[in-house]
């Protein structure tokens, strides 16, 4: 798609009306979540349904919530405040979200002081996909092989499995281990806020911080897994709606691809499903009669598990962000020291 097209495109991008939100809140309530099993758990998934069936976040939910264009759908994916590493499982039949698992044990990102837990509801937007065999020609790396990521930062604290109707304000682009990373800054539509934020300079006029919060943040979560800082492209600027926009739908273009069979589901590196009832000529289209789909388990949620401290300790760990400051903590029966700098401390 040619900029010509994508600048196009991002002029529906606009202030969204109080008749526009009535029509995103009955959207919202179409969709629901089906648990398997218990959270903090190997087994737990959560299935997007819509109308009680099951649909796939990463193919059948469209990424605009209105015709539009002017309100996109996210997946929240992990609660804001909240710990356990959840994701969209690209892998798996129709896609549940489910906890990121490393070396057996469950993941939980460390509270990295002053912050606790993920500091926006982070989600994801559905139809979008981040192509790992192609090179972004500004920040010199190739896609993360996600759906596009996405921090919504309104004050209501969202659930696993929701899917919000927000409008884009702004992007950030992380380099996380050589990869591109993609960080859109988006808001709820319903949000008290939202009429007054329309690109990324209202995040800084009406929540001063905000966004130098959301760069420290992404900048040392790992830190404390013995992994380097994180870097940013653009020198951590946040870059406007406008950008933003373009980026989106580069990345709705490079899902149709993927879904269309223009970009291989699987390689050497990869291996993704493509399962959907609702994406009209792609290649993993199926009925809802197909063995795999009347396969889904049904609910059988359970209360949330006690959390194993020997593989998590994110409890008690904190690591402190600061020029000159080392905290040596030993949470349980593990000894670590975190050094971890900061020049805008």
């Amino acid at each position: 798609m040619s900029r010509t097209a994508l600048n196009r495109l991002s002029t529906s991008f606009g202030h969204i009306s109080s008749s526009v939100n009535r029509v995103s809140i009955r959207m919202s309530s179409e969709y629901g979540v089906r648990q398997i099993g218990a959270a903090n758990t190997l087994e737990y998934r959560a299935y997007v349904e819509q109308n009680g069936k099951v649909v796939s976040p990463f193919h059948d939910i469209p990424l605009f919530a209105d015709e539009s264009k002017t309100i996109l759908n996210m997946i929240v994916e992990v609660p804001r405040w909240t710990n356990a590493k959840l994701e969209i499982s690209k892998e798996e039949p129709f896609n549940p979200i489910k906890q990121d698992i490393k070396k057996g044990k469950l993941r939980f990102v460390r509270n990295c002081f002053p912050h606790h837990g993920y500091i926006w509801n982070y989600g994801a937007f559905p139809q979008t996909w981040e192509d790992p065999n192609v090179k972004h020609a500004e920040t010199g790396a190739n896609g993360d092989n996600d759906p596009l990521d996405v921090c919504e930062i309104g004050e209501a604290v969202g659930t696993v499995g929701q899917v919000k109707q927000v409008k884009v304000l702004g992007i950030m682009a992380l380099l996380d281990e050589g990869e591109t990373d993609w960080k859109v800054l988006v808001v709820d539509v319903n949000d008290p806020l939202a009429p007054r934020l329309n690109d990324i300079e209202d995040v800084e006029r009406h929540l001063p911080g905000l966004i130098r919060a959301t760069n420290e943040w992404f900048r040392i979560y790992k830190i404390p897994d013995g992994k380097p800082e994180n870097v940013f492209a653009f020198s951590g600027e946040a870059k406007s709606k406008k950008y933003a926009v373009e980026i989106i739908h580069e990345c709705h273009e490079a899902w149709r691809k993927l879904v269309m069979g223009e970009t291989a589901a699987s390689s050497d590196a990869y291996n993704l499903s493509i399962l959907n009832t609702t994406v009209r000529g792609s290649k993993g289209a199926i009925s809802t009669s197909d063995p795999t789909y009347t396969g889904i388990p049904a609910d059988s949620r359970k209360p949330a598990a006690p959390i194993d401290p020997s593989g998590t300790f994110f409890q008690t760990l904190m690591c402190i962000v600061g020029r000159n400051l080392k905290l040596t903590v030993t949470p349980f029966t593990v000894s670590k020291s975190f050094f971890i700098s900061s020049a805008s401390a």
